[in-house]
């Protein structure tokens, strides 16, 4: 009898162990249905856009070449009123050959407030009455580029000047403008305001950015204005390039004293450039509408979002790295760096 007893038991646990199977295999299959249904209902929200583009003025920084230059004719075809901001008058007199009437371009230098005050006074006469619907905080630089203890306080100065300054000094001019429209803040920071994957001041100016926006979305939102932010991964223009940063990392170590090159080993140079040529001259993205694409949706959509993170690197390397524990991403940085000749790890 007991061995009866043992099958029936035993059968009513398999059926158990279905059941609970069978429950299990439903809910993650519930789970999956909404995560699909929630990207769908997403997607489709993103897809409408702003009427009037016609009367929309949007004022752009760094026009002469990389985002700022695509964005200022992608714009222009999608019917906004551009005003692009250049640094030079070639690249006033490339954008003014290569787009509609409706493009204005003017000089800026978004670290002299005389430059930052005269292109206000240009656009104030354009967009009279209707406010400016949209700013985009395009201008940066990336070097100077090194070792933290290569760089001076004037070094850090100089970069934030441009990247963290220049944001500010730019959008503070505007402000009262958007805020008549009702329109946007768009700041360009990097992953890199996510995660400081290198030395110097280019993280250390982008993580600034990135407070700045937050606290701007914060204090206008009353006002119906919204301020976001662009996150791009490694795409391929003048602040990812190579030579250019190459460059940058010989004439900081001329200058360097004795005591510090003889830390880093005479060979150091010539093993970091070998690196940046190998490897990071391939990571690069060339595509640059991934990134114009999501300034123009945050531009010219209802329904924006607050963060945009263009590039495959940053939405499945970076930004999960900068959630993942110390420990890990430190591990995952410094596993391949060229070490130092007096390094003791």
């Amino acid at each position: 009898m007991w061995l009866v007893w043992l099958c029936e038991v035993s059968v009513r646990q398999v059926c158990a162990g279905d059941k609970h199977e069978d429950i299990t295999a439903t809910m993650w299959m519930y789970i999956a249905a909404l995560v699909v249904l929630y990207y769908v209902v997403r997607w489709y929200r993103e897809l409408e856009r702003v009427p009037d583009r016609g009367s929309k003025y949007v004022y752009i920084t760094g026009c002469d070449s990389g985002f700022g230059n695509l964005l200022a004719r992608h714009l222009d075809k999608c019917g906004f009123c551009v005003v692009a901001a250049c640094f030079t008058e070639k690249g006033e007199e490339e954008l003014k050959k290569s787009c509609s009437n409706r493009l204005s371009t003017v000089h800026l230098d978004v670290t002299k407030t005389e430059s930052v005050d005269k292109a206000v006074a240009f656009i104030k006469n354009l967009v009279g009455q209707k406010g400016l619907w949209a700013v985009v905080n395009n201008a940066g630089v990336s070097v100077p580029a090194g070792c933290c203890d290569w760089l001076t306080v004037q070094d850090y100065k100089s970069m934030m000047e441009v990247n963290l300054d220049g944001v500010i000094r730019v959008t503070l001019s505007v402000l009262p403008l958007i805020k008549k429209a009702r329109g946007r803040v768009v700041n360009v920071a990097s992953v890199f305001g996510r995660i400081s994957a290198t030395g110097g001041p280019y993280c250390v100016s982008k993580y600034a950015v990135e407070a700045f926006t937050d606290s701007l979305r914060r204090c206008l939102h009353p006002f119906g204005v919204k301020v976001l932010c662009i996150e791009p991964g490694f795409f391929k223009t003048n602040v990812t390039d190579t030579n250019l940063i190459i460059s940058c990392v010989k004439k900081l170590w001329e200058r360097l004293p004795k005591e510090t090159k003889e830390d880093y080993g005479d060979d150091y140079i010539s093993k970091v450039e070998k690196v940046m040529k190998e490897k990071f001259s391939k990571m690069p993205d060339s595509d640059l509408m991934k990134v114009v694409s999501c300034m123009e949706h945050a531009v010219s959509a209802v329904h924006t979002r607050t963060r945009y993170s263009p590039g495959w690197d940053a939405k499945f390397f970076w930004l999960p790295l900068s959630y993942a524990p110390t420990w890990f991403s430190d591990y995952l940085l410094l596993k391949d760096i060229v070490k130092p000749a007096k390094s003791v790890i």
